[in-house]
């Protein structure tokens, strides 16, 4: 039943896609663990953690592209749920320290011990079992994500308002874990990360694994988005997306669809989130930024809003961009550059990327059709 919603949800486009992505995920990990390090074909270990970084990104892209391309809900503060995944994850990972911290404190983590915390807080209970830290990862974003929708949907909050409202929910989540005594690290947030399910996360295999991990949480996402976004229930979302009053005025309760959508992209970023701490060693409140939001939306607008692949592409195209423009003597140039990108998108190629090779790709099958010879019309029998 399930197989044959996901089949019937694939086109050959998103199959090819599926394959490039899986292709990835095994050439990879094989580059780098089966290849010698003097092979000129290895891979060494900081760029299986680099692109395993651009994956939980795209990841995040493509829950952005799910509520934005495809329902019209521009959020500018999807990057809190994507912290607050990756902070899910990151208690995980400073409960595993125990006592090879700085203190050896068997339970307190060392920014607790320095700022002279008696216990360990409540909320932090539970989080030394993976598989609760797991569940936490989906459900703190996805249970903020649902109600802030709905009571921002259900009061009918659109457009510029509704952004600007996100943006201020991720500010004000920022200004809260910068704050010491909120329990979270403060301004230096969580890092001196050891071990990942009894794992060295700096070891190699490892690594690898957690790539391997991404690219399987991305391809999931992506079929997920497919399944939705190819049914009747994203033929509603492309119709809110349109004409909001014209489809409330058909029936249908614009607000579910909307909080139900916008729930199940929080937890898919959650997820990216959570992906993204083991690999990049470190999360902190900077994660919060309005400014990192924007950005993610604009991954999206270069990829090609509403075509899913776009999104991916986008994110990648820009971060890889992003990794080395900043490593350069373009790096104090390098907000400019993004926002030049973003104009010159926005001005030259309004559909994105993807989205003006699937519109050009459209027209001209259109006048090749159009323009084929019509054969010769049987004659007509005599009457």
């Amino acid at each position: 039943m399930i197989g044959d919603v996901v089949l019937r949800s694939l086109d050959r486009g998103a199959i090819a896609f599926l394959a490039t992505l899986a292709a990835i995920g095994i050439l990879v990990p094989v580059l780098n663990l089966v290849l010698p390090p003097t092979s000129s074909f290895h891979l060494s270990s900081y760029f299986v953690a680099l692109f395993g970084k651009y994956v939980c990104l795209a990841l995040l892209a493509l829950s952005i592209d799910l509520i934005w391309g495809y329902c019209g809900i521009l959020s500018l503060g999807h990057g809190a749920f994507f912290a607050l995944g990756g902070y899910a994850m990151g208690m995980y990972l400073m409960r595993q320290i125990g006592t090879r911290g700085v203190y050896a404190h068997p339970v307190l983590p060392d920014f607790m011990v320095f700022l002279n915390w008696p216990d360990l807080p409540v909320y932090w209970y539970g989080f030394q079992h993976f598989a609760y830290a797991a569940f936490m990862v989906v459900l703190v974003p996805g249970l903020l994500a649902f109600v802030f929708g709905w009571f921002a949907f259900r009061s009918r909050v659109t457009g510029v308002y509704l952004s600007i409202i996100t943006q201020a929910l991720t500010f004000a989540l920022m200004l809260g874990f910068f704050r010491n005594n909120f329990g979270f690290g403060g301004n230096n947030g969580l890092t001196d990360f050891k071990d990942i399910l009894g794992f060295n996360v700096q070891a190699a295999p490892t690594r690898a694994a957690l790539f391997v991990t991404s690219m399987l949480a991305l391809m999931v996402g992506f079929i997920i988005c497919r399944v939705v976004v190819s049914s009747k229930f994203g033929k509603v979302l492309v119709a809110i997306r349109d004409a909001e009053a014209r489809t409330r005025f058909l029936g249908y309760r614009v607000e579910a669809y909307k909080v139900f959508v916008f729930t199940l992209s929080a937890c898919m970023a959650g997820i990216a989130g959570a992906l993204y701490v083991p690999q990049v060693g470190i999360i902190n409140p900077s994660e919060f930024s309005p400014g990192n939001s924007i950005e993610a939306v604009i991954w999206v607008a270069v990829g090609g809003r509403g075509t899913l692949t776009g999104a991916v592409l986008g994110a990648v195209l820009v971060n890889y961009g992003k990794t080395y423009f900043t490593s350069g003597l373009l790096a104090p140039y390098w907000l400019f550059v993004l926002g030049g990108l973003f104009i010159a998108v926005t001005l030259l190629l309004p559909r994105g990327v993807v989205g003006t090779i699937h519109y050009h790709w459209r027209e001209w099958r259109e006048r090749r059709r159009l323009t084929a010879p019509v054969p010769n019309a049987a004659p007509r029998p005599a009457e």
